[in-house]
């Protein structure tokens, strides 16, 4: 939303006489739409009392900038934590361990170890799985008379040409003992599915600040403590609550910054945050390229923690969560804490005018999103954007993994990119707003899956090429949405809501990983088409936020759309009657008009729509030039 004393998009404004051959004015319908936008934008201010507050306490000070900034090291570090298995399940060559002939021959190098003690397969290779029986022979004989009778593996594995320690050689999950990929990731999937439930409600029953503080010390603990599992049982409980408190942070983080910034500022804050979990993919790729024990890397990405939970103490909770609980007055302390932290002050006129409305505490639970009518027709196809758009992710993942790109490659050049294309949905909300933007992304990502579908398998690296710009446009696309999903979602049911979704995003997963493990073919490409149209359907059912306040309750009634509709078709007719007057007026009358209709809007509020709905005569019969 737009500071009352900042300076308009076409020039300084300082009394309504000014000189308007001192103001540059542009005159094309893309600055009418602007004008369109910033007129409703303080027509909005006018009707949100807390974002009036909020202007008070000062849009974006140094507590906000506080608040954002503590969300950036978490969110890198649960990307960090939620992809690592993918760097700590490393393919190694194992032996097995017959150091029983070193009894007989202490001197022996490891090539001459493994040639007396382990068959070779027909290729000349040594197999990886059996081993000679021990005998009581001494060295000599066996060299001259050789061993015959094999068995499996009995005393472990050895790994004598392993660059690094992961979990295969720790654990030695070999020679049968595999881990199963498929199960690894579906207890991925079970940690976002579980997080994703237990801590939106934790959220929005007892508020922002205690969900974050219980998340970041679940990473903390549980990140840095699987550092010291004994076995992989252990390290699978450690990674599923490691999975449930990064994606509790991430719900939790964004209902807090949404609902403390106003504007532009919201999106791109979120936009940021998101930005800094791509950084920690890069991070971590880094880390495993550099580290060659698994342990490390752990102990790497926990000890960031440490400072982070004793500087937790400067975030503060939601002031709007607080009112839709009706604690009004600890709303009033927070608010007044961070106006203090930014040297502004609030006038007590205004803070006074934060009441409950009705008089009531407002309740909610997660029937709501079935028994509410307008929360379901929001949230149902929001979850099915989700869906589409998480199947398509994936499975263009899983293609890059199918033609063989690098483990690191397959992050790090992604997550690099991920960078620019979620900064660029800061110019684009800024200027088609989240409906347009989220159309544009998912409309670029359809053009490079019917490509993908088409292009011959033969064209590897373009086939690879057109992945990675799939996952750059589907990175936009996740960005725009997470923003346009929080804003949707009333105050009392946002946590909840984006745990809703997030069990969309992991069903989506989870249905990629199925079609995939089954199908080799071009059939997942075209899935991945289809869903791109599901997406656009479902998105157009979707409303625009734009600039509309934030809804605190779960009521909704006719009214206040009506009032919205009658509001925007005001503003919309005041642009068109400008735009005729180019051919009936003079400019210099058009752009006296248009600025006097803005300054009227700004200062005197409710002036506006007496103005619009009986023009004087002197705007509609403008001098000839």
């Amino acid at each position: 939303m737009e500071d009352y004393n900042s300076k308009p998009a076409f020039g300084f404004q300082n009394s309504r006489n000014a000189n308007p051959h001192e103001i540059p004015f542009p005159s094309h319908s893309w600055s009418l739409e602007m004008l369109l936008r910033r007129l409703k934008a303080i027509d909005v201010k006018r009707d949100d009392k807390f974002a009036s507050v909020l202007e008070a306490v000062g849009e974006f000070g140094t507590f906000q900038w506080r608040l954002v900034a503590l969300t950036f090291i978490p969110s890198m570090l649960s990307s960090y934590f939620m992809l690592s298995d993918h760097f700590m399940l490393t393919d190694q060559k194992p032996y097995c361990n017959t150091s029983w002939i070193l009894a007989v021959g202490p001197n022996l190098s490891t090539d001459e170890q493994l040639n007396l003690t382990l068959p070779r397969a027909p290729n000349g290779s040594f197999l990886t799985c059996l081993m000679y029986i021990p005998v009581p022979w001494d060295l000599d004989s066996i060299i001259n008379s050789g061993l015959n009778y094999t068995e499996t593996c009995k005393y472990g594995w050895i790994y004598p040409y392993a660059k690094t320690r992961s979990l295969i050689n720790e654990f030695d999950l070999v020679c049968g003992n595999e881990p199963n990929k498929e199960s690894m990731q579906t207890m991925f999937l079970v940690g976002i599915l579980t997080g994703s439930l237990l801590f939106g409600l934790l959220s929005d029953k007892m508020g922002r600040y205690p969900a974050i503080l219980v998340s970041l010390l679940g990473l903390l603990i549980f990140g840095f403590g699987a550092a010291f599992v004994k076995s992989f049982d252990q390290y699978l409980f450690f990674r599923l609550v490691m999975t449930q408190a990064a994606v509790g942070y991430a719900i939790s983080s964004v209902s807090l910054v949404t609902e403390w910034l106003v504007g532009h500022h919201r999106a791109q804050a979120i936009i940021l945050e998101l930005c800094f979990m791509s950084v920690g993919v890069l991070f971590l790729s880094g880390s495993a390229y550099k580290i060659f024990h698994w342990r490390l890397l752990f102990l790497l990405g926990g000890v960031p923690m440490l400072p982070l939970i004793s500087n937790i103490w400067v975030l503060r909770e939601s002031p709007r969560w607080l009112m839709v609980k009706g604690k009004v007055e600890e709303a009033k302390k927070v608010l007044s804490y961070a106006a203090e932290v930014n040297k502004k002050t609030i006038p007590l006129n205004l803070l006074n005018e934060l009441q409950l409305q009705g008089k009531k505490v407002t309740k909610s639970s997660v029937l709501d999103f079935c028994t509410n009518q307008r929360i379901f027709k929001v949230v149902l196809p929001m979850a099915c954007v989700w869906y589409s758009v998480s199947y398509i992710y994936l499975t263009l993942s899983l293609k890059m993994k199918d033609f063989g790109v690098d483990n690191y490659v397959r992050y790090v050049i992604p997550g690099i990119l991920e960078v620019p294309a979620r900064l660029c949905c800061i110019v684009l909300l800024e200027y088609f707003g989240r409906k347009c933007s989220l159309f544009l992304s998912l409309t670029l990502a359809t053009i490079i899956c019917l490509f993908l579908l088409f292009l011959p398998q033969e064209l590897k690296s373009i086939i690879i090429l057109m992945l990675v710009l799939g996952e750059f446009c589907l990175a936009a696309t996740v960005s725009v949405f997470f923003i346009y999903t929080a804003e949707l979602l009333p105050t009392v049911l946002r946590s909840t809501g984006l745990g809703m979704v997030s069990l969309a995003w992991a069903a989506g997963a989870n249905t990629a990983l199925a079609v995939s493990s089954k199908i080799k073919t071009q059939l997942p490409i075209l899935f991945c088409c289809l869903s791109c149209v599901v997406a656009l359907c479902f998105a157009s059912l979707v409303p625009e936020t734009g600039t509309d306040p934030l809804r605190d309750s779960i009521e909704y009634s006719s009214r206040d759309s009506i009032e919205s509709k009658r509001r925007s078709q005001d503003i919309a007719s005041m642009i068109i009657a400008e735009e005729s007057l180019s051919d009936i007026g003079s400019d210099e009358v058009e752009k006296d008009t248009i600025l006097n209709a803005t300054l009227l809007k700004s200062e005197d509020g409710g002036l506006l729509d007496t103005a619009l709905e009986k023009p004087s005569n002197r705007e509609v019969s403008s001098p000839d030039p």
